[in-house]
C-alpha cells in the first residue's frame, strides 16, 4: 500500500497537480450535532481509497490526537481537525472544521421592573457600568460620541466629555481605577480618570478587530467585535490572549454587543436581534446558559423615529439589581431577573 501511495505521489508532483483534494478526512459519529460529549472516529481517504490510520497523524487545533476522540476537552464553537500523511519525503495535509455546541438548552428568564429613571433620549448607548455609586455611560455615532459620569439616583449628569468627531464611541469598562472606552473602527481605545473623565492615555487593539462591547472580571478584559466571539485581552498589554465562541445547543450567536460580567456569567446584548434579549453566557466556555426575555420593555419608552434596540446592561452590587436601557431610549429601568 505504501509503495502504491508513493508511486501516486511521485506522479502527482511530477505533473504539477495540486494535491489538496486527494487526501480527505471522514468523521464517523452517532451524533448529528457535536457537543463535548460526542465521540468521533476519524479516517482518511487518499484518492478515494481508504488508508490505514497507522500512516496518518491527526490533530485537533494543532494538538495531536488519536483517531478515536471524545470532545470533552475541546473548546465550544469552531474547531479544526487536521490529518497529515507522510510517505518518504512527501507530506499531504487535509483540514476539516467542525462546530461544537452546548449540551444543554438555555434557560428562559424574565424581568420585573423595580424602578424607572430618566435617560438622555439623544444617547446612542454603547456601554453602561456602575463604579463607586456612579453610572458611567459610553455613547456612539460620529459627532455625538461621548463618555458620561451620571448620578442616576439624583438625576444628574456630573461630567460629560465628547470624543473627536472622527471617533464612533463603543463599549466601556472600569478596571484598576481607570475607565477604558472602545471605538468602533478606529482600532483605538481611550483611558480616562473616573473622577474627572480627563483623558489619561490611549491604547490600540488588534487591527483586524472592531470594538463593540467591553467588560472585565478584575483580571482580564472581555471584548466583543460583532462576531460570535468574545476576545480575552490582557489589560496591561492590550494583546489578545484567548477567546471564547458563543454557542447554544443548536447554533453560534453573532452580533455580540454590550457586555457586563457578574460572577462567572457574561450578560450580553445582541445587536440587530429581532427580539430584545440578553444572553447569559458561561464566562469560561462561551456556553449560553440562559436568555433574558425583555419583551415589552421597549413599549414603555417614548416612541420616536430614531428609537433603536435594547443595548446597555449594568449590575449594581449594592442594590443587587440590573439596570438596562437602549439606544435613544428616554428611560433606564432597574430590574430583577427571575426564571420563567
Amino acid at each position: 500500500m505504501m509503495k502504491h501511495l508513493l508511486f501516486i505521489l511521485v506522479f502527482i508532483f511530477s505533473c504539477n497537480e495540486k494535491p489538496k483534494d486527494i487526501l480527505t478526512i471522514s468523521i464517523n459519529s452517532s451524533d448529528v450535532i457535536y457537543t463535548q460529549n460526542s465521540q468521533l472516529s476519524l479516517s482518511c481517504e487518499f484518492n478515494e481509497v481508504n488508508i490505514d490510520n497507522i500512516n496518518i497523524k491527526y490533530y485537533l487545533n494543532d494538538k495531536e490526537i488519536k483517531e478515536n476522540i471524545l470532545l470533552s476537552n475541546s473548546k465550544l464553537g469552531t474547531n479544526t481537525i487536521k490529518a497529515q500523511l507522510k510517505v518518504d519525503d512527501f507530506i499531504l495535509t487535509s483540514k476539516k472544521n467542525i462546530d461544537i455546541y452546548s449540551d444543554t438548552n438555555p434557560v428562559i428568564f424574565k424581568y420585573k421592573i423595580l424602578n424607572e429613571y430618566s435617560h438622555d433620549i439623544s444617547s446612542y448607548t454603547q456601554g453602561l457600568e456602575f463604579f463607586n455609586d456612579f453610572l458611567y455611560e459610553s455613547t456612539g455615532l460620529n459627532g455625538y460620541s461621548a463618555i458620561k459620569k451620571i448620578d442616576l439616583f439624583n438625576g444628574k449628569v456630573v461630567v460629560e466629555k465628547y470624543l473627536d468627531d472622527k471617533y464612533f464611541g463603543e463599549g466601556l469598562t472600569i478596571i484598576n481605577d481607570h475607565i477604558l472606552q472602545l471605538t468602533w473602527k478606529n482600532k483605538i481605545g481611550f483611558i480616562y480618570d473616573p473622577n474627572s473623565l480627563d483623558l489619561i492615555d490611549s491604547f490600540n487593539y488588534d487591527k483586524n478587530t472592531e470594538g463593540w462591547g467591553l467588560a472585565n472580571d478584575s483580571k482580564f478584559l472581555y471584548l466583543s467585535d460583532g462576531s460570535s466571539k468574545i476576545r480575552i485581552i490582557d489589560p496591561k498589554t492590550f494583546l489578545e490572549i484567548d477567546s471564547i465562541e458563543i454557542v447554544t445547543n443548536t447554533k453560534k450567536i453573532k452580533n455580540i454587543n454590550e457586555l457586563e460580567i457578574v460572577d462567572n456569567i457574561i450578560y450580553a446584548n445582541t445587536y440587530q436581534s429581532n427580539k430584545d434579549v440578553v444572553l447569559m453566557i458561561e464566562k469560561n466556555s462561551g456556553k449560553v446558559l440562559g436568555l433574558i426575555n425583555f419583551d415589552g420593555l421597549r413599549d414603555k419608552v417614548k416612541k420616536h423615529p430614531e428609537l433603536d434596540v435594547l443595548n446597555g446592561i449594568a449590575f449594581n452590587k449594592k442594590r443587587n439589581s440590573f439596570f438596562v436601557t437602549g439606544k435613544k431610549w428616554d428611560k433606564i429601568f432597574e430590574v430583577k431577573i427571575f426564571k420563567e
